[in-house]
């Protein structure tokens, strides 16, 4: 079964950064456009950046200037490195691929905590 798996998350002050990774399975995946998406608790899963296989990008405007998406196709790996982290930013960071109706199976998702 082709995975998804992120990681890299932690606990880190407001102003720190982290970079997370999502590693797939599938030896296509440098064919995928790929986007990061975050879900804090009680609130719907939100899309934060997009990559095409190309390298363009998108972001959404709260992450907009701090967040960069990239991908190592050679590693089947994106990674979202954030910077100027807010305590607003903490959520459950998961990648996945798009369209929508291209999805694969959601991984277990990386842990952000910004706090003081």
């Amino acid at each position: 079964q082709v995975q998804l798996v992120e990681s890299g998350g932690g606990l880190v002050q407001p102003g720190g950064s982290l970079r997370l990774s999502c590693a797939s399975s599938r030896s296509i995946f440098n064919t995928y456009t790929m986007a990061w998406y975050r879900q804090a608790p009680g609130q719907q899963r939100e899309r934060v950046a997009t990559i095409t296989n190309a390298g363009g990008t998108d972001y959404a405007d709260s992450v907009k200037g701090r967040f960069t998406i990239s991908r190592d196709n050679a590693k089947n790996t994106v990674y979202l490195q954030m910077n100027s982290l807010k305590p607003e930013d903490t959520a459950v960071y998961y990648c996945n691929r798009l369209p929508r109706y291209l999805e694969m199976n959601w991984g277990q998702g990386t842990q952000v905590t910004v706090s003081s």
